[in-house]
């Protein structure tokens, strides 16, 4: 194990290339999961995004300094600005992410799918749409969604039937969504899955057990009426896809049923 207050790495930025970027790591973090920081997908995805045409250094107003590793299990650094005087920024790196509004029509009942899971942070149980995490840097955001789906309700879908919401975004915002952008770099993509299903199949829907065990997942699935759903969850994730879905309704980008 290295002594990380001797980790330093330094990256030259195409939009900075006279001033050097510091790399470094706080107390504890050992060489091997300093490497892993800055070789990660999660690292180079945010050093993109600085770079990009809304992005931080994009004008050339902005200049970074200095990253520095704090905590690379809870994937947590810090980035270090100029612009006239200096600022720093966290960031809680997570990376790309999916969620999908799944909507099942069954006698006359449209039934939005959500799961049911202990979210520690919040201390409660939260109803919400099923989403994950992209697990690799490939950017296969269809193929993700589909897997979560199956993985966390236990329904096969197909992905020519995923309607992309966030595709129908203005191209400045890079068709994602940012869910807390004053700490995360999470981006998310919002799908919609809208089929049949027998008034049997929605009653065993209801109450599923699923998720990974081996992950720690402990899902329950829960089927609410379309019509109630926005009252019914304080997930910003359902509210968000509640908005997309209804808006690109009225602009006659998806049809009303």
């Amino acid at each position: 194990m290295s002594s990380s207050s001797s980790l330093a790495h330094s990256i030259t930025l195409p939009s900075q290339p006279n001033e050097p970027v510091l790399i470094s790591a706080t107390a504890g973090i050992s060489s091997s999961d300093f490497r892993d920081a800055i070789d990660s997908s999660l690292f180079r995805n945010w050093l993109r995004n600085l770079e990009s045409e809304t992005g931080i250094l994009a004008d050339g107003s902005m200049t970074l300094k200095q990253v520095l590793i704090q905590n690379w299990f809870s994937q947590i650094q810090s980035g270090y600005f100029r612009q006239g005087n200096w600022s720093k920024g966290i960031v809680f790196a997570r990376g790309p992410a999916v969620a999908v509004l799944i909507l099942l029509e069954s006698d006359g009942e449209t039934y939005a799918v959500l799961t049911e899971q202990v979210r520690v942070p919040t201390g409660k149980i939260v109803l919400e749409l099923p989403a994950g995490m992209l697990d690799d840097d490939k950017g296969d955001f269809v193929g993700t969604a589909v897997r979560e789906v199956e993985e966390e309700i236990g329904i096969k879908l197909k992905k020519e039937d995923m309607v992309d919401l966030t595709a129908f975004l203005d191209p400045s915002t890079g068709y994602r969504i940012f869910p807390s952008p004053g700490g995360c770099d999470e981006e998310m993509s919002v799908f919609l899955y809208r089929g049949k299903m027998e008034k049997e199949t929605i009653r065993q829907l209801q109450g599923k057990e699923t998720g990974l065990r081996e992950h720690g997942e402990f899902i329950k699935v829960r089927l609410i009426p379309y019509r109630e759903l926005w009252r019914k969850t304080a997930d910003a994730k359902v509210l968000m896809s509640i908005g997309l879905y209804e808006m690109a309704q009225r602009e006659g980008l998806v049809s009303s049923h």
